[in-house]
C-alpha cells in the first residue's frame, strides 16, 4: 500500500517532498495532532504543506479560530459551499463525512452542495444568508457584495460575517493549493455509490 502511495505522490510532482507526521516541525505537530488522532491519518495537504512550517501552523489556529467563533452549521454550510465551487474534491469529501458525523444529514449536505441558496431546502435562513455571501464573494472577487453581506449581518451579526469572510479566505486557500498539487481526495464522497 505504501509503494502504491508513493507512486501516485511521484506522478503528481516527485520535487515536492511528502513529510511523515514524525518529521514535522514540533509546533506544527502541536497543531495537527488532534486533528490527525481523529482522523487516523495524516492527509497529503498537511505532509506538502509541511515544507512551510512556519505557515501551516498559523493557517491550521486560524482554522480551530474560525471553528470557535462559528456555530458548526455555519462553518460546514461556508466550508462545503467553498470547496464544491472550487471543485476541492479533496476537502468537500471530508467535510461531507465531517457534517455528516455532526448529525447535520446527507439531505442537509446535498442541499447544500446545490449551490442554489435561494431555494435550498433543509437549510435555514442563516445557512442560506451565508451561503449567498459565500458565493457571492467567490463568483464576484468580493467585490459588489454589499447587499448578500448586509443580510448576512442581519441574519447573524457583524462579528460572525466577519467571521464567515476570514473562513471563505481559508478555504480558497486550501482549494488553491489542492488544485495546483493535484491531489487525490483521501476519502470518497459520502454520496458515492449512491443510487448505483
Amino acid at each position: 500500500m505504501l509503494q502504491i502511495q508513493n507512486e501516485r505522490d511521484a506522478a503528481v510532482s516527485d520535487r515536492i517532498a511528502r513529510l511523515a507526521f514524525e518529521a514535522f516541525a514540533p509546533h506544527v505537530q502541536d497543531v495537527l495532532r488532534a486533528r490527525v488522532e481523529r482522523l487516523g491519518y495524516l492527509g497529503e495537504f498537511f505532509r506538502c504543506a509541511g515544507a512551510q512550517p512556519d505557515v501551516l501552523a498559523p493557517f491550521m489556529e486560524m482554522t480551530e479560530a474560525l471553528k470557535k467563533a462559528l456555530p458548526d452549521r455555519l462553518t460546514e454550510t461556508g466550508a462545503l459551499t467553498v470547496a464544491k465551487l472550487f471543485d476541492n474534491r479533496y476537502e468537500l469529501h471530508q467535510h461531507e463525512r465531517l457534517s455528516k458525523k455532526l448529525g447535520f444529514g446527507e439531505d442537509w449536505v446535498a442541499a447544500v452542495e446545490l449551490l442554489s441558496p435561494l431555494d435550498a431546502p433543509h437549510l435555514s435562513e442563516a445557512e442560506r444568508a451565508v451561503q449567498r455571501l459565500v458565493v457571492a464573494m467567490v463568483e464576484r472577487s468580493g467585490r459588489g457584495v454589499s447587499t448578500e453581506r448586509e443580510a448576512l449581518i442581519d441574519a447573524i451579526g457583524p462579528e460572525q460575517t466577519i467571521a464567515i469572510m476570514f473562513l471563505v479566505g481559508r478555504y480558497i486557500t486550501h482549494a488553491m493549493i489542492v488544485n495546483a498539487l493535484e491531489l487525490a481526495p483521501p476519502v470518497p464522497s459520502i454520496f458515492e455509490g449512491v443510487g448505483a
